[in-house]
């Protein structure tokens, strides 16, 4: 993983290649690697009934990556899957999301693990995601986190049995056995 030693800004970072997917953590830049094709599966099972729930209950706009959540002039991320509500849509430009988007999945990846576990949550519960979904494809998982005044909270963790549900997104059910499949 390529992490410069220079400091950088939001126009700065814009300004870059598009050949290349960077986030902007701290000030840092990170090149954020392609993902894998399991990966990818996974990103496409969870988004494409995620986005159909959404668009039938006319309740905002699902988004993947890449695409900028622009945090602070520091702090820009690209989440694998992001939701936000019609409340939010305000803060939608035609090249990014000017704050914090309502919900956010991240598939963790064995170079990106650490930094979206500790980091990247912590940014997310700064800012004020409401819910935050850690997908572990090697275990098989989805623990889904829920803002509280005192931080994230787990809501649950759900396995390759089951069927996901969200707090924030009621009546939304997704079995996970048709997510963790190539």
């Amino acid at each position: 993983m390529l992490k410069t030693r220079i400091k950088c800004t939001y126009d700065e970072y814009a300004a870059m290649s598009d050949e290349k997917r960077y986030e902007l953590i701290e000030g840092e830049l990170y090149m954020v690697p392609s993902p894998d094709f399991y990966h990818q599966t996974i990103s496409m099972n969870i988004s494409h009934p995620l986005r159909k729930f959404v668009r039938e209950n006319n309740l905002g706009i699902v988004l993947y990556a890449p695409f900028d959540v622009v945090l602070s002039e520091t702090d820009v991320l690209q989440p694998d899957i992001l939701f936000v509500s019609k409340e939010r849509m305000g803060q939608m430009t035609d090249k990014n999301l000017r704050g914090a988007p309502d919900l956010v999945i991240e598939i963790l990846s064995s170079s990106t693990r650490e930094r979206d576990r500790l980091v990247k949550k912590r940014l997310y519960m700064d800012y004020g995601v409401k819910e935050f979904w850690i997908v572990a494809p090697d275990k098989r998982t989805v623990e889904i986190l829920v803002l509280k005044e005192t931080g994230f909270e787990t809501f649950g963790i759900f396995f390759m049995e089951d069927e996901l549900t969200s707090p924030l997104l009621k009546d939304f059910r997704l079995p996970l056995k048709e997510v963790f499949v190539s």
